[in-house]
């Protein structure tokens, strides 16, 4: 048995209808019903690293870096593959840039999307403290 098991349905068109375990959503290429897979990939690159920047602030010693929010921007070329990813990294959390440096290298390591791209798509992270 698989450690993942997802289920994906497309009755006609181009949306897709995804099961993970309890969960349902769509992924639609012509973002009529549902994001496209790329926006979905991104989203899911900053949902996977989001909670490793959190787990990676612990990790060094800040419990509580508040709310966070990442801001994904990405681009693709001409035959609509995604080419880069960006992540501005708000937070809560008032630290120096060092302290933000550590944690980001913490996160990368920790988060499986990130382990998972290739490294020519692996994000650019920029990480803003005192952001609320």
């Amino acid at each position: 048995m698989s450690d993942i098991e997802t289920i994906t349905i497309s009755e006609d068109g181009f949306a897709c209808v995804n099961q993970v375990g309890d969960f349902e959503f769509t992924v639609d290429a012509t973002d009529e019903s549902g994001p496209n897979p790329n926006a979905a990939l991104v989203a899911t690159y900053a949902s996977c690293f989001l909670p490793a920047f959190r787990v990676g602030g612990q990790q060094r010693g800040h419990d509580d870096l508040g709310k966070i929010q990442i801001d994904a921007d990405a681009d693709m070329d001409d035959d609509d593959d995604l080419e880069s990813i960006s992540f501005a990294v708000h937070v809560a959390a008032d630290l120096d840039d060092d302290e933000f440096d550590e944690i980001t290298a913490r996160a990368e390591d920790i988060c499986h999307v990130h382990a998972a791209l290739r490294e020519e798509l692996e994000a650019d992270i920029d990480v803003y403290g005192d952001a609320f």
